[in-house]
């Protein structure tokens, strides 16, 4: 298995943190906000890593993580995306990289307490399709929110008004092969980009979606108290350490 963490994007919601860096290369306590999804990835032993980032400061990443020596990797790869496509359109990117493997995808300012080695090894067990992890919280909001019927998803919901559950679709998303052909269907949401929630939807459509609680806190990183309780967070528990 191989992993992505998707770095792009403009980091509008920071902004003027964001008016001369990468949202990603800000300070989430000790680390630049990059480290903590690279090393969820290396602790849920995937070792063979792509960072997608863009922007005018993609070079700054190269020389923060250059090799990827002190995650005690040998190789990080590195690709660019030009404008705002989307999420989708960032994994997009990651096609040729995969060469075929199975990926888990984390977002660049995704945050979590505690390894997701059992919901990786889980996906390495599965026949075939995409597995998320789900929170539960209380601004659901927020986020894409999964509706559910018993034991299973039915549907992803993106930011609703009016949640159909507490259970957010955090950023890290575990795809079979078949994900490049359903990129390659979606057509651009009313904000112009290609929406991950409409891949995921895909795989729910096929009853091929499985899903893992995550184990302790998570947060993302994208807002300015989003950012702050996320330091907080790191600060008190020592995660990513």
């Amino acid at each position: 298995m191989k992993g992505v963490v998707l770095a792009g994007g403009k980091g509008s919601r920071l902004y003027p943190l964001t008016k001369i860096t990468n949202k990603h290369l800000l300070p989430v306590y000790d680390k630049p906000m990059i480290y903590y999804p690279i090393q969820t990835l290396v602790d849920a032993g995937v070792r063979d890593i792509l960072v997608v980032t863009g922007g005018g400061n993609a070079g700054d990443f190269l020389r923060l993580l250059a090799n990827g020596k002190e995650f005690g990797l040998t190789h990080l790869n590195f690709t660019y995306q030009e404008g705002e496509g989307g999420i989708a359109d960032a994994l997009g990117l990651a096609q040729h990289f995969a060469e075929g493997d199975r990926l888990c995808v984390v977002l660049g300012d995704n945050i979590l307490e505690k390894p997701i080695k059992v919901a990786v090894d889980a996906f390495r067990q599965q026949e075939r399709g995409a597995r998320i992890l789900l929170k539960e919280v209380t601004d659901a909001e927020r986020f894409g929110v999964a509706e559910m019927d018993g034991d299973k998803i039915v549907g992803i919901e993106e930011k609703p008004e009016k949640p159909k559950s507490n259970y957010a679709v955090t950023g890290i998303y575990m795809y079979d092969e078949t994900v490049w052909d359903k990129i390659k269907t979606l057509v651009p949401s009313g904000r112009g980009e290609l929406e991950i929630t409409d891949v995921n939807n895909a795989y729910i459509a096929e009853g091929a979606m499985e899903f893992s609680y995550i184990d302790g806190w998570w947060t993302d990183a994208g807002t300015f108290d989003s950012l702050l309780r996320a330091s907080r967070l790191v600060a008190e528990t020592g995660a990513g350490e």
